[in-house]
C-alpha cells in the first residue's frame, strides 16, 4: 500500500472566503429564498451569457424541471445519447416520456449529428419532441450540426453541460448561452468544476421557460398578480392583489436552492477562470506524460474549435489488447493510492431500460467501445504536475508498458 496521500478521482476545493461567504447567510435572517439564490442566478448568466437562469437543488432536479417545461408526456419520445449519467434519460421517464437512445462517438463519447441522423431514421414514426445532447468531459458537442438537424425534425434542443461548465466554443461562445438550444442544464455536485454541495441550474433566452421553470420548482405556485387566474380571490374590491394571496398553477415540486448553496456557488463562480487554468494545466501535463503510451493508452480524442473546461481526465485504454482487466486496474492503481472512476456505463444496458426494451437493447458500437476502453484519472483544481507524473508512472507500472 502506498504511504503517499490518497489521489481521488475528483476532489472539491473549498476555501476560507467561500465559508465565510456561507457564514454570512448563516448569520442573516434568509437561509432560504433570499438574496443570495437570486444574485446566484444573475451570476450564472451573466458567466453563460444567457438571458436568464433557474438555480435548483440538484443537476437532476433542473433535467426534470426542462421535461416538465418541455409539457413532454407519455407517447412522446426524446433522444439520449447512451453515453451519460442515468439521470439525463430518467428525468424524460419521470414524466411518462420514452427515451430513445443514441449512439455517440467511440474516441470522445460525444453524440454526432450522424448519430442524431441515424437514431431518426431508426425511430421513424415515433412522436419524437425532443433532443438531449450531452457534453461529456469538459467537451461540447457538435452543437450547431446537432442543432441544423433538430430544427428539420422540429425537435427541442436540451443540452445537459454538467460537465461543461465554463467551455467556450470558438465563435459560438460559453457553453450555455443557448445559441443552439432552449434550454441548458448545469449541476454544482462536488465533482464539478464548481461546487455547491449539492445544486443544479438551467439556463435559457426565452423568459416564458423562465417564468414556468421557476414555478415549477415551487410547487407550480406563483405570486405574480398578472398571472392570477382566480381574480375575485386574488384581489380586493380597490383592484389591489391580496398581500396573502398566490395560486398553483402547475403540479411542481420542491426543488429550490437555498441561500446557504447559492452563497458558496456565487463565490465559487467568481473563481471559474482560476479553477478552469488549473484544469487544463493538469490536463496538458497528463497529455504529454501519456504520449509515451500510446496508442494503448491516449486520452480522449480532443475537438476541434473549442476551449474545454476539463471536468474529468478521461483516458482510453487498450485493457483488451494488453491482457488487463480494468477492476484488476484500478484495484491496483486504489493501493498505490491513485483513484479512478469508470464514466459511465452506458444506459441502455443498465437492467430498468433492458427491461423496458423486451431484454433486447439497441446495439449502439461507438457508445460501447468507448465504455470497454474509458477511464477516468485523478483531476481537480489542486493537483500538482508532480501528482500527474505519480498517476502515469503509477499507470505504468500496472498496465506493464
Amino acid at each position: 500500500m502506498s504511504t503517499e496521500p490518497f489521489l481521488p478521482y475528483c476532489r472539491h476545493v473549498v476555501e476560507d472566503d467561500d465559508i465565510d461567504a456561507v457564514t454570512k447567510v448563516l448569520k442573516s435572517d434568509a437561509l432560504t429564498q433570499g438574496p443570495a439564490v437570486a444574485k446566484f442566478e444573475a451570476d450564472l448568466a451573466q458567466v453563460t451569457g444567457a438571458s436568464h437562469a433557474v438555480v435548483c437543488s440538484s443537476g437532476t432536479a433542473a433535467l426534470h424541471l426542462v421535461a416538465l417545461a418541455l409539457d413532454l408526456k407519455p407517447g412522446d419520445a426524446v433522444l439520449v445519447p447512451a453515453q451519460t449519467f442515468a439521470a439525463t434519460a430518467n428525468c424524460i421517464r419521470y414524466v411518462g416520456a420514452d427515451v430513445l437512445f443514441t449512439d455517440v462517438c467511440p474516441q470522445t463519447g460525444l453524440m454526432r449529428p450522424q448519430d442524431l441522423e441515424a437514431a431518426l431514421r431508426t425511430h421513424r414514426g415515433r412522436r419524437i419532441r425532443a433532443v438531449f445532447p450531452v457534453h461529456i468531459n469538459g467537451q461540447a458537442a457538435d452543437m450547431a450540426g446537432l442543432a441544423a438537424i433538430a430544427k428539420q425534425a422540429n425537435l427541442a434542443v436540451v443540452e445537459d453541460a454538467c460537465h461543461a461548465l465554463g467551455t467556450v466554443i470558438n465563435d459560438e461562445g460559453p457553453v450555455g448561452n443557448c445559441r443552439h438550444s432552449v434550454m441548458t442544464v448545469f449541476s454544482f455536485h462536488p465533482a464539478k468544476t464548481i461546487a455547491m454541495g449539492e445544486g443544479g441550474a438551467i439556463t435559457t433566452n426565452d423568459p416564458a421557460l423562465q417564468a414556468k421553470l421557476t414555478r415549477l420548482r415551487t410547487h407550480g405556485i406563483t405570486r405574480a398578480p398578472q398571472d392570477f387566474v382566480a381574480r375575485a380571490e386574488a384581489f380586493d374590491a380597490n383592484g389591489e392583489p391580496n398581500p396573502w394571496y398566490y395560486e398553483m398553477l402547475d403540479l411542481g415540486f420542491n426543488y429550490r436552492a437555498c441561500d446557504m448553496q447559492c452563497a458558496l456557488g456565487s463565490s465559487q463562480l467568481a473563481k471559474l477562470p482560476r479553477f478552469s487554468a488549473a484544469r487544463r494545466k493538469i490536463v496538458a501535463a497528463y497529455e504529454t506524460a501519456l504520449a509515451p503510451l500510446a496508442p494503448k493508452v491516449c486520452p480522449v480524442e480532443r475537438r476541434p474549435g473549442q476551449f474545454a473546461v476539463w471536468h474529468l481526465a478521461a483516458v482510453l485504454i487498450d485493457f483488451e489488447g494488453l491482457g488487463k482487466d480494468r477492476a484488476t486496474v484500478m484495484r491496483q492503481l486504489r493501493s498505490l493510492g491513485i483513484g479512478t472512476q469508470v464514466n459511465y456505463i452506458p444506459v441502455h444496458w443498465q437492467p430498468y431500460y433492458t427491461s423496458l426494451a423486451g431484454g433486447h437493447p439497441p446495439s449502439l458500437p461507438g457508445a460501447e467501445l468507448y465504455y470497454r476502453r474509458c477511464l477516468s484519472l485523478p483531476l481537480f483544481a489542486t493537483m500538482t504536475e508532480v501528482d500527474v507524473t505519480r498517476v502515469v508512472t503509477g499507470l505504468q507500472q500496472v498496465l506493464g508498458l
